[in-house]
């Protein structure tokens, strides 16, 4: 399959919506809006999205720095996803280069990516392209309440 890639514009909220969906995470064309917006203003962050010739997206990757400050820092994917109708067609590997040249072109020695152990598929589609599993990890999470966050989930600071 022969597509392009390019930087998502917003425009493509829509596509990667339903996109995103496919992946099994819910959002509408306003949620990916809201959160483009936020990522543009982190130059260590991008969204591609491949483009196939009908001008359908087929695609999208999520690449960002991880700064950690028990190792340097990394660039992680957070997320890569491929039309159900495109799979298997070399969009993945399309769309994972792309944001392996972006890593590259900031210094980051290395790319990372979790990927859920339900996602069988997925871990021989990161090896053959010359992923290195290297640990299995819980993955633990905690709502806050809204009262605590603002919009852009940032903490807020309260005078007291």
């Amino acid at each position: 399959m022969r597509v392009a890639v390019r930087q998502m514009q917003p425009e493509d909220a829509e596509a990667v919506a339903a996109l995103s969906c496919q992946l099994g995470y819910p959002a509408t064309a306003a949620d990916v809006s809201r959160r483009l917006a936020s990522m543009e203003r982190h130059p260590d962050a991008r969204v591609f999205v491949a483009q196939a010739s009908n001008a359908q997206i087929v695609g999208w990757i999520h690449i960002y720095a991880t700064c950690l400050l028990e190792s340097d820092a990394d660039a992680e994917i957070g997320g890569l996803v491929v039309a159900e109708e495109a799979r298997g067609r070399g969009v993945g590997g399309i769309l994972l280069a792309a944001a392996e040249r972006w890593a590259a072109e900031l210094a980051y020695p290395a790319v990372r990516v979790r990927s859920n152990i339900l996602r069988v598929q997925a871990r021989g589609f990161y090896e053959h392209l010359g992923y290195e599993h290297i640990k299995t990890q819980n993955n633990f999470r905690k709502a806050l309440t809204l009262s605590s966050r603002d919009s852009r989930g940032s903490k807020r600071q309260e005078a007291t």
